[in-house]
């Protein structure tokens, strides 16, 4: 039986650390898009060499850039990676059979961490993302960060593990919690005041415990722990530099809409 063609749509900007990786896994694919923001290093290039469309737009904000990946696909199915994301090998024959005949609008795929010089434990919690779907029937939300894929319809979930790649040292994770926090404060914006001092002093402790025991990051040892406390200083800074936003414009008891714009 024949299957749908299908896209993958990956976006990029000096990810050539990751980017060959990534498209390697997916060289099956019938059509392969790159949405390349501004390169200085060799990602077209690497795009090129794996048969990739290769298109430029600066960057427009995480959600808005994948949208407009999306749009450019030819075929109705599409597969979207992140640059330094990898399929494992086998998911070309599961994804193939998923595609002869959907049964879904969409689908999650499982993903696991590297987590500075190791890959998460086996045993501590994978996070799932719809990754697979049609896209007549899906967009990316309108988050400044965080954003998914949201589908119309029901999502299935297939038994394929991403390789996440990530942040290769604390630092990069530290100033990605940075960014991230600051770009929060559009999808924050309009929160009580009250509302963030108590967020400030009680989410970051609940954070480190999802993460660090719940999710069973304590199974990876140091590297777990140090992931942790980091997550739990996201969790701390975004509500930290939203109330800070309310003293700037004279102690409101909200977080202002110019928040959208600083963001």
């Amino acid at each position: 039986m024949a299957r749908e063609p299908l896209s993958v749509v990956v976006t990029s900007y000096n990810s050539a650390a990751t980017l060959d990786a990534c498209l390697a896994s997916v060289r099956w694919a019938d059509e392969i898009v790159v949405l390349d923001s501004g390169s200085s290093d060799a990602s077209c290039a690497i795009a090129a060499h794996y048969g990739a469309r290769v298109e430029m737009q600066p960057f427009a904000g995480y959600s808005a850039q994948k949208q407009a990946a999306i749009d450019l696909a030819h075929h109705r199915w599409v597969l979207l990676l992140d640059s330094d994301e990898a399929l494992p090998e086998g998911a070309a024959d599961l994804l193939g059979k998923v595609l002869q005949e959907p049964a879904h609008a969409g689908y999650q795929l499982w993903r696991r961490e590297w987590i500075f010089w190791q890959w998460q434990s086996p045993r501590s919690r994978l996070n799932h993302y719809v990754r697979l779907f049609d896209r007549q029937r899906a967009r990316m939300s309108a988050h400044e960060v965080h954003e998914e894929v949201q589908v119309d319809g029901s999502i299935g979930v297939l038994d394929v593990i991403l390789d996440h790649y990530g942040e290769r040292d604390i630092a990069g994770r530290v100033d990605k919690a940075n960014r991230y926090s600051s770009l929060q404060l559009a999808d924050l914006a309009g929160r009580r005041s009250g509302g963030l001092r108590l967020r400030m002093l009680t989410n970051s402790t609940a954070a480190f415990l999802r993460y660090y025991l719940l999710r069973g990051h304590y199974r990876s040892g140091w590297a777990g722990f140090i992931a942790a406390r980091i997550h739990a200083f996201y969790a701390f800074l975004k509500y930290a530099k939203l109330y800070e936003a309310t003293r700037a414009t004279g102690g409101g008891d909200r977080v202002p809409e110019r928040a959208k714009r600083d963001g």
